[in-house]
C-alpha cells in the first residue's frame, strides 16, 4: 500500500510532492527585518530534507505600525523582494514550494518600538500578554491597512514565493471576526457579515494587487474555545462565507486564542500532551468545507501521527513545524526506509521560549538548527588521520561527541561510570510529563552506536584507565553534581533534585523547596512533588517563581503548584539551616526590607545550580598536549584544536557541557558537536 504522506498534492495551480509542510513561524533569525544567508539556509535544509513546502515569515508585518514583537519579517518594504528572490531559488532548487505569512500584529505587540506609533485594532479591549491598549481603528485607518496587506501580498509574488497565508488567530484581521475583540457600533462591528467585512476587503485587495493564479490562504481558528469568543458553528460559517467568495485558497486550521501564556500553550502544545490534540474538530471542519484545502498542525511530532491525519482524510497537508527543526530531513529518511533514526522532537519548547528569552530559536537537542552555515546536519566522514578518541561520560554532551566523532570515522570509546546512558537528562524524564526528555539521549546513544561508538558502562574511570588506551584525544563529558551548599552554615542538612528525582531519600509531607537557580530543575521538582500529592513550600529568592522558565512552559508548572496547593514565597533568600530536635529551621533574608525570618520543615530542597564533575579531568591535564585549553577562537570558528603547551603530553585534553560549568542540553549538546566535527 502506498504510503499516503508520500502522495502528491494538487493545490491550484501548484504541485506539492508529498503531504508533509512546514507551518509559517518566526524564528528570530531575520537581519534588520528581512531574510538574509541564515534565514535561507535554515529553510534550504528543510528542502532538502525533503518537504513538499517550507512557510516563512510567521507574522510578517505588512505596516509600519506593526513593530516586530520577535524579528518578524518586514514585508511593507520593497527591499524585501530580492531576498525572497533569493530564498525561494534555494528552496525551488529542491522541488519544494515556499510561502510567507503576513499580517498586521494589531494588538500583538508594543507600542515602544521602532517608531513608537500606537498599536491599532478592530476596538479598544487589551491583550493580556502584550499589555499594550491599542487604538480603536477609524475609517482611514481600515482604508491604509487594506492596501498594505494588497501591497505586502504582491512583495511576495515578485519575490517568486508560491503563495501567501494571512495570521488570523490573535491579530489584526481576526480581532474584527472575534465578538470578544470587537466592540464597534459602525459597519465592521455587530453581525457578522459586518465583523467580516475588513478581512474580506483585505483578502480582495491581496487578490488585485497579484493575480488571480497566486495562492491565498488564511490560518484562523474555527473554534476560539472561549466564552466570549466565537464557536465551532460561527467558525465553520466565516470560513464558508471566504471560499464561497473566492478569496481564499486554503485553510490552516487552528483551535483556541493566544492572548495568554496559558491559552498559547494550547495552540502550542508541550511534552506530556497527547499528539495531534485536535484532530476531532480539524476533521469535522474539513467535513464542512467541502472543496476548501485544509492545512493543520499542532503536536504532530511524528510520522505515525502525521500519517494518521492524511490517511484518515482529516487534512489536505500535515505541519510537522517544530519536528522539522529536530530533524529537517524528516521525508528524506521516511523515505530511505529509516524512520527510526529521525531524531524526536521531544516537546520542550525550548525553541519558542528562546525567542523570547534569547532572541532566536533553537532546537534543544540540534544544535545545528539555525546555525546550517557553520554546523552541519549531515556530519561528513573526516579526510584527516583515523584517531582513538575516548570520552568519559554518557550524558548528552558525551553521546553528541561520540556520535560526531564515530560518524567522522574515528575509534571512539565511551566510558560511564552508571549502567544506563543519559545523565541529567534522565533525572529530569522521572516528571511524568517531561519523560519523553528521554528521547534526547536515546536517539544519540542509537546514532552513536550505530555509528561504531563503543560503550563501557559501570566503569568509573580514572587517569591510568584512560591512558591505557592510548588515545589521542581525550573528551571528559562527566556533567556536574548538585550544588547545596550556597548557605552560610548547615548546607550539609539540605538534599539535592537528584536525591529526589532519583528515589534515593524517602520523602516526608513537610518540605521547603528552596530555588536559587530560577530554571526547570526546582520546577520540575516541584511538579514531582505535586503528583506524588506531598505540600510544599516553594522559595526564590527571585522576584517571581522560574524566572527563566518560558511562557510556554510555566502554564504547565502552575498548574501543578495550585493543583496540590503549594505555598509559593518570592524575594527570601535563604542564608542558613539548623537542626532543632527532628525539624530544620531555615533562616531567611528578604534583600528589599532587610528583615530575616524562619521557616521550620522536615526537609529542605536545595536547588543551587552544579558543580563541575572535574577530578578525572585535572588528573589528566598535566599529560595532555593541550593542558585542557581549548583555543576559543577556532572552537566558536568551527576550525581544528592545534593547540599543543606541553612538549610532555601524549594527547589532546578536553572537556565540555556541565564538566566545565553549568548550562542546559543545548549547551551540552552544541559542545559535543562543533568540538568534534573538526577531527
Amino acid at each position: 500500500m502506498a504510503d499516503p504522506l508520500l502522495q502528491p498534492y494538487r493545490l491550484k495551480n501548484l504541485t506539492l510532492k508529498n503531504r508533509i509542510f512546514s507551518t509559517s513561524h518566526e524564528p528570530a533569525y531575520s537581519e534588520a527585518g528581512r531574510p538574509g544567508l541564515r534565514y535561507q539556509l535554515y529553510h534550504e535544509e528543510k528542502a532538502k530534507g525533503g518537504a513538499a513546502m517550507t512557510m516563512i515569515g510567521g507574522s510578517s508585518v505588512v505596516a509600519k505600525d506593526s513593530p516586530q514583537a520577535f524579528g518578524n519579517l518586514y514585508v511593507h518594504d520593497d527591499a524585501i523582494v530580492g531576498d525572497f528572490k533569493a530564498l525561494a531559488k534555494r528552496v525551488h532548487a529542491y522541488d519544494c514550494a515556499v510561502m510567507c505569512q503576513i499580517t498586521h500584529l494589531g494588538r500583538r505587540t508594543s507600542w515602544h518600538r521602532e517608531h513608537w506609533l500606537p498599536i491599532i485594532s478592530a476596538s479598544h479591549e487589551r491583550e493580556p500578554a502584550h499589555r499594550g491598549f491599542p487604538k480603536t481603528m477609524e475609517d482611514f485607518d481600515i482604508a491604509r491597512t487594506v492596501k498594505a496587506y494588497g501591497a505586502a501580498a504582491r512583495r511576495c509574488r515578485d519575490g517568486d514565493l508560491d503563495g501567501v497565508e494571512i495570521e488570523a488567530y490573535g491579530h489584526l484581521f481576526d480581532s474584527f471576526l472575534s465578538p470578544r475583540t470587537n466592540s464597534r457600533e459602525d459597519n465592521y462591528g455587530g453581525s457578522l457579515e459586518n465583523r467580516m467585512r475588513f478581512g474580506m476587503e483585505v483578502l480582495a485587495e491581496m487578490r488585485r494587487q497579484t493575480d488571480p493564479d497566486f495562492i491565498i490562504g488564511v490560518r484562523m481558528a474555527v473554534d476560539e474555545a472561549v466564552e466570549d469568543g466565537f464557536g465551532f458553528d460561527e467558525g465553520v460559517e466565516i470560513a464558508k462565507r471566504l471560499h464561497k467568495a473566492g478569496l481564499v485558497d486554503f485553510l490552516n486550521v487552528i483551535v483556541g486564542t493566544i492572548d495568554t501564556d496559558e491559552s498559547l500553550s494550547h495552540i502550542i502544545p508541550l511534552m506530556g500532551t497527547p499528539a495531534g490534540p485536535n484532530f476531532a474538530k480539524v476533521k469535522a471542519a474539513r467535513k464542512l468545507l467541502p472543496g476548501l484545502p485544509i492545512f493543520h498542525a499542532a503536536r504532530v511530532n511524528d510520522l505515525a501521527t502525521a500519517r494518521h491525519w492524511v490517511n484518515d482524510d482529516a487534512v489536505d497537508m500535515i505541519g510537522m513545524t517544530r519536528a522539522h527543526m529536530a530533524d529537517p530531513h524528516i521525508v528524506a529518511k521516511m523515505m530511505r526506509g529509516q524512520e527510526e533514526r529521525i531524531r524526536p522532537c521531544v516537546g520542550a519548547g525550548y525553541c519558542i521560549d528562546r525567542i523570547y528569552q534569547g532572541g532566536e530559536a533553537l532546537c534543544l537537542h540540534n544544535p545545528a538548527t539555525g546555525r546550517e552555515e557553520t554546523m552541519p546536519h549531515v556530519i561528513a566522514p573526516s579526510t584527516g588521520p583515523k584517531k582513538k578518541i575516548v570520552i568519559v561520560g554518557a550524558g548528552p554532551a558525551g553521546l553528541e561527541a561520540a556520535r560526531v566523532s564515530a560518524l567522522r570515522g574515528h575509534r571512539v570509546a565511551v566510558f560511564e561510570a552508571t549502567d544506563r546512558v543519559g545523565g541529567q537528562v534522565a533525572l529530569a524524564a522521572k516528571v511524568a510529563r517531561r519523560k519523553e526528555l528521554i528521547g534526547i539521549t536515546d536517539w544519540l546513544y542509537a546514532e552513536a552506536q550505530l555509528a561504531g561508538a563503543i560503550f563501557r558502562f559501570n566503569t568509573y574511570a580514572e587517569a591510568a584507565d584512560i591512558e591505557a588506551e592510548q588515545p589521542d584525544i581525550v573528551i571528559v563529558a562527566t556533567g556536574g553534581t548538585p550544588n547545596t551548599a550556597p548557605f552560610k552554615d548547615g548546607s550539609d542538612l539540605a538534599i539535592s533534585t537528584w536525591d529526589v528525582l532519583s528515589g534515593q531519600v524517602a520523602l516526608s509531607d513537610d518540605i521547603i523547596l528552596y530555588d536559587d537557580e530560577a530554571g526547570h530543575e526546582a520546577l520540575s521538582t516541584a511538579e514531582f512533588l505535586a503528583g506524588k500529592g506531598i505540600k510544599f513550600e516553594l522559595i526564590t529568592p527571585e522576584r517571581l517563581i522560574g524566572a527563566e522558565v518560558g511562557g510556554l512552559n510555566y502554564p504547565a508548572y502552575y498548574k501543578a503548584l495550585y493543583a496540590t496547593g503549594a505555598k509559593l514565597t518570592i524575594n527570601q533568600r535563604m542564608t542558613r539551616i539548623a537542626k532543632e530536635g527532628n525539624q530544620l529551621v531555615a533562616t531567611l533574608f528578604n534583600p528589599y526590607d532587610k528583615s530575616t525570618s524562619e521557616r521550620r520543615a522536615q526537609q529542605i530542597i536545595a536547588v543551587h545550580g552544579n558543580l563541575p564533575a572535574d577530578a578525572v579531568y585535572f588528573d589528566l591535564k598535566e599529560r595532555s598536549l593541550n593542558r585542557g585549553e581549548i583555543d576559543i577562537d577556532a572552537f566558536i570558528d568551527g576550525r581544528p584544536q592545534n593547540l599543543k603547551t606541553n612538549a610532555n603530553g601524549t594527547f589532546q585534553l578536553f572537556r565540555i557541557g556541565d564538566a566545565v560549568s553549568a548550562r542546559n542540553i543545548h549547551a551540552a549538546i552544541y559542545d559535543g558537536l562543533r568540538l568534534c566535527q573538526v577531527f
